[in-house]
């Protein structure tokens, strides 16, 4: 698979792979599948242990990013983001070639297509390597849908699954769970990350906090 070095956020369906150098974590981006959904492959550089966010489709090329020989990194843990279908397509084939650990939240894993190992929730933390990642809870989009934040770069790195979006929060059902995710965004993303967090969306291109920030009124005032 061709992986391209000059990191934008941006990727193409079936094109190549983009990967952003850390001092301590890589993190290289593919889009899969129908929907152009973001897969995100984390490596520890001191390790070489790995993890992935959201198996969505395509476990082919998936496979291919993580590599075939033996200086492939070891994938050790797959978060998914929430329980849509189009973000775990291919965890049964990804967990079935690497074995890793499986991870979501308590309330959308009952509907995903494989037993978790671990559940998580706000506040905790996922570790692999020398590599930490805090898990904030973003209701509304799912009842399970989280977030993964690692602060150890020169700042801080937002993993929103389908909760947040150049442009907005994520699709609710109903005018109550807009409210709670808006909420939930306000309170634990835009209130205490700072302008320069940069996020990776489950779809689509990459943004900065600091470039969102200027929307959430309007956000708020469309409704749902």
């Amino acid at each position: 698979m061709d992986v391209l070095e000059n990191y934008t956020g941006h990727t193409d369906p079936g094109g190549a792979a983009i990967r952003r150098d850390l001092d301590r974590l890589s993190i290289s981006k593919i889009s899969v599948g129908e929907m152009d959904n973001n897969s995100y492959l984390l490596v520890c550089k001191a390790s070489g242990e790995a993890l992935l966010i959201d198996a969505a489709a395509e476990p082919a090329r998936i496979a291919d990013l993580i590599g075939a020989t033996d200086e492939r990194p070891d994938l050790r843990h797959l978060v998914t983001t929430h329980r849509h279908h189009d973000h775990w397509q291919a965890l049964g084939a990804i967990a079935g070639m690497f074995e890793p650990r499986l991870i979501a939240h308590p309330d959308d894993a009952p509907e995903l297509p494989a037993p978790m190992d671990e559940l998580v929730g706000h506040g905790d933390r996922i570790t692999f390597g020398e590599i930490e990642l805090e898990v904030i809870h973003l209701r509304g989009h799912t009842p399970g849908s989280i977030a993964l934040l690692y602060r150890g770069a020169d700042r801080p790195h937002l993993f929103t699954g389908d909760s947040l979006f150049p442009g907005g929060p994520g699709k609710t059902w109903s005018a109550e769970d807009n409210v709670q995710l808006l909420g939930d965004l306000e309170e634990r993303v835009f209130d205490t990350l700072p302008d320069d967090t940069w996020f990776y969306p489950g779809h689509g291109d990459d943004s900065t906090i600091g470039e969102q920030r200027p929307g959430l009124p309007e956000w708020k005032s469309r409704g749902w």
